[in-house]
């Protein structure tokens, strides 16, 4: 549905290490570092982390949060634990998400900007 997906950062190397590790765990292995950021393309659309083009520093925009497939719960266990040993923060541990369609199961992160990120897999006792 999208081609890509762009997050904007302040700190181009803490972003690229950041999502190298938690992009690995999901299987998407293919970082492409430009000068204002980094890419990390698929088949199914990119995830952009870089500068914002305007040149004002990067915000957090309220509300917004960027979420990815896993394909199970023990990839959301180890794309958590990546993330927060690779400067995230816990925005919600791991488990099973009650109201969630399916109850799935999933994982919040801020990255090292601020930004909202989660990974969801199909929930395991479904």
């Amino acid at each position: 549905m999208f081609t890509h997906t762009f997050l904007g950062t302040n700190d181009i190397d803490k972003s690229r290490g950041f999502y190298t590790a938690v992009m690995a765990t999901l299987g998407h292995n293919t970082v492409v570092p430009f000068p204002v950021g980094t890419a990390f393309p698929s088949e199914a659309g990119s995830l952009v982390v870089g500068k914002p083009a305007n040149g004002e520093p990067h915000t957090v925009s309220n509300g917004h949060t960027l979420g990815f497939k896993a394909e199970n719960s023990a990839v959301v266990d180890a794309w958590h634990a990546a993330g927060i040993a690779n400067g995230g923060t816990c925005e919600g541990a791991p488990g099973v998400r009650v109201n969630a369609p399916g109850q799935q199961y999933g994982a919040y992160l801020r990255d090292p900007d601020g930004n909202k990120i989660c990974a969801f897999a199909p929930n395991p006792g479904a």
